[in-house]
């Protein structure tokens, strides 16, 4: 294996720095598999390790990217050989473990998934972490009886990497989605994605009250603090929300009363450490019955010299839908 191009985020004088590098085969990381990565994307976790702007690198150096599709070119597990299509995300990739953002990374097996039949690898990371958390959060919330025919559901965040894919799977698989954004440029984006009401964030009435009126089925919360609290008040009688993010705080300021006289269920999600059987259960069905029509609609690509221009976009929430990054271009 010849030197490849890698990002490489380090630490100098106490300051978070990453660059373009070249590496070896010999400076990989631990693992039984070795791929030649074709895609990566780009998620908020992502841009706040590459800059620093969160603490979210537990190794100096680490090569970024949570993410990533390609094809084995050495394999020391028999689940793997040399040609299969795989995807990795999760764990430690890109934060504790040299991850996407190379031409090469080497992988434990036990945190590898078989590339789908009826993915390519593009799409594969055009679904990428964010997909990923938006149909496990949808299997949580279906697993605690969220039907169809329960009722609205509430996407917040919706226009950002994970609100747009639950948009997009809710609707196709027949729920009547309201989405709630503070991009009031994105009504029409996410009308195509199948949301069948909007709201806008700037003139949403939160009120104050510990239960409001009852006015969701269930929601997919991706941006946590005030939003999350409010859908704690408004969600109705056994409804669920699945919550996976935190750009709108980390705090929660809410009551009981929801979950002892509406009977709600607050469902964190948990995409880093799902379980194998699990994960390999969601991406099979994002292969199938929660693959993301509107795929191409929300997704940009962009070649890897690019890379590091598109990480402020998430920082300052510029950035709608998904960015994949293209590690031959």
């Amino acid at each position: 294996m010849t030197p490849f191009k890698a990002y490489l985020i380090q630490q100098e004088e106490g300051k978070v720095v990453s660059r373009f590098v070249e590496l070896n085969e010999a400076q990989l990381d631990p693992g039984e598999v070795t791929i030649r990565v074709a895609y990566s994307s780009v998620n908020y976790k992502d841009a706040l390790a590459a800059t620093g702007a969160g603490k979210i690198i537990r190794r100096f150096p680490c090569v970024g990217g949570i993410d990533l599709s390609g094809t084995v070119v050495a394999s020391a597990d028999a689940r793997f050989a040399k040609g299969d299509a795989v995807i990795a995300t999760s764990f430690d990739i890109g934060v504790a473990h040299h991850g996407g953002y190379a031409e090469y990374a080497r992988i434990p097996a036990a945190w590898v998934v078989p590339l789908p039949k009826g993915l390519s690898l593009y799409e594969a990371m055009a679904i990428g972490t964010a997909g990923f958390t938006a149909a496990l959060g949808i299997v949580r919330l279906e697993d605690n009886g969220l039907k169809p025919a329960s009722g609205a559901v509430a996407v917040t965040g919706a226009s950002g990497g994970v609100g747009s894919i639950a948009v997009d799977i809710l609707a196709n698989l027949g729920y009547q989605v309201t989405a709630i954004t503070g991009k009031d440029a994105e009504h029409d984006y996410l009308r195509s994605l199948g949301a069948s009401a909007i709201i806008s964030r700037h003139t949403l009435d939160m009120g104050k009250r510990p239960m409001e009126k009852a006015l969701w089925a269930g929601a997919y919360d991706t941006v946590g603090g005030e939003p999350l609290a409010w859908l704690t008040r408004t969600v109705d009688q056994g409804g669920s929300i699945a919550a996976c993010g935190l750009t709108a705080g980390i705090e929660l300021h809410t009551t009981v009363m929801p979950f002892i006289l509406r009977g709600i269920n607050l469902l964190g999600v948990d995409s880093g450490y799902c379980p194998m059987p699990l994960r390999q259960k969601v991406w099979q069905r994002l292969a199938a019955d929660m693959r993301p029509p509107h795929l191409a609609l929300m997704t940009r690509t962009i070649p890897f010299d690019q890379l590091p221009q598109v990480f402020d976009d998430f920082l300052q929430t510029r950035v709608r839908g998904r960015i994949v990054v293209d590690l031959a271009a």
